[in-house]
């Protein structure tokens, strides 16, 4: 793949929906959609507000294993980011990605106790695109 951060974080950018995955208790993959990033530092760090008391956070509180899928169904092509995922509730990240709007799911504002961050840092990916697939490694910052 010629430029992984730049086909990747743009169909991060592009695309309304992406997917995030976690590994239940009892190890099986767990998968959910989620609205697009609302930050993103190239393709390695990407940043997703949810709810404190979501499945997913116990889920990343207890195997921070995670993944990232995101698809752009017009081109038929996708990826996959592996790697790790942090649940967040200090005041600067909760500040950092909140938007105008947001109360519709956190009516206590950015103090909300029931809103926290996602942090997901990737360490590889799988593109595919044209019937084929391949492996890339996400350079440290």
């Amino acid at each position: 793949m010629k430029d992984a951060q730049n086909t990747v974080g743009n169909m991060l950018d592009k695309q309304s929906v992406s997917f995030i995955g976690s590994v239940s208790a009892d190890g099986f993959p767990n998968v959910k959609a989620m609205l697009r990033p609302r930050k993103r530092d190239g393709i390695r760090t990407i940043y997703f507000t949810t709810n404190t008391s979501s499945m997913r956070v116990g889920q990343f509180r207890e195997n921070p294993k995670a993944c990232v899928y995101v698809c752009d169904s017009r081109f038929f092509r996708g990826a996959m980011l592996t790697g790790t995922m942090e649940v967040l509730e200090d005041s600067e990240s909760k500040e950092m990605i909140w938007q105008e709007g947001d109360t519709m799911y956190y009516p206590g504002g950015v103090t909300d106790p029931d809103y926290c961050v996602l942090r997901f840092t990737a360490l590889s990916g799988r593109f595919y695109t044209n019937f084929h697939s391949e492996c890339f490694e996400i350079p440290e910052a």
